[in-house]
């Protein structure tokens, strides 16, 4: 089986985005360029741990490189919806992040969840066959996004994760689950609804 990279070095739009209601999204990133769309799933947590971390290597490097960062975004950005039509090319496992010190970029790469990790996700054999050698390289054989963000994209990219990310369902005040229209079982009142 051939592996694909989906390589946009930089994108014309790279976004993280919803499909469905609240409480049923469907989180994707997406980038598009050069006649391209590739749009990949993944959690909400990996899309508010991603935020996070694009953040921390920001600051990383303007203390280690001296690269200038833009200031937090006044203008309120992209706030489109996906492009459509959104096709899942795959489910994102493990991202990766770098900064290329030589042209001032930001790096993220979304790697394919491995067939083990999609089975146990999906509730599937517990006991993954190891058949494989383990001594090739892990991810090689998967697909993958590959970006290249500006340090201005990459905090427009941040901030809009960020909205993303916080415009679902608005958490409970006692217990901090996401609350549903109809309310929910909250662990602080024994189990009644609210």
């Amino acid at each position: 089986m051939t592996h694909q990279v989906h390589a946009f070095e930089p994108p014309e739009r790279f976004v993280a985005g919803t499909v469905g209601p609240p409480g049923e999204r469907t989180f994707f990133l997406q980038a598009r360029g050069g006649g391209r769309l590739v749009s990949v799933a993944l959690e909400k947590v990996q899309v508010s741990l991603l935020a996070e971390k694009l953040e921390e290597l920001l600051t990383e490097a303007q203390r280690r490189f001296g690269v200038q960062l833009p200031e937090a975004a006044v203008s309120v950005g992209d706030n489109d919806p996906l492009d459509t039509p959104v096709d899942e090319e795959f489910r994102v496992g493990t991202l990766g992040l770098a900064f290329d010190v030589d042209t001032a970029t930001v790096v993220i790469e979304a790697i394919a969840a491995s067939e083990a990790e999609a089975e146990v996700e999906l509730g599937g054999d517990e006991e993954a066959d190891d058949e494989e050698d383990d001594d090739e390289e892990p991810d090689e054989d998967l697909d993958r996004l590959r970006v290249r963000l500006t340090p201005e994209a990459t905090r427009e990219f941040i901030e809009r994760a960020r909205r993303v990310v916080n415009a679902g369902r608005p958490p409970c005040p006692l217990c901090g689950q996401p609350l549903d229209p109809a309310g929910h079982l909250c662990p602080r009142h024994n189990g009644y609804h609210r």
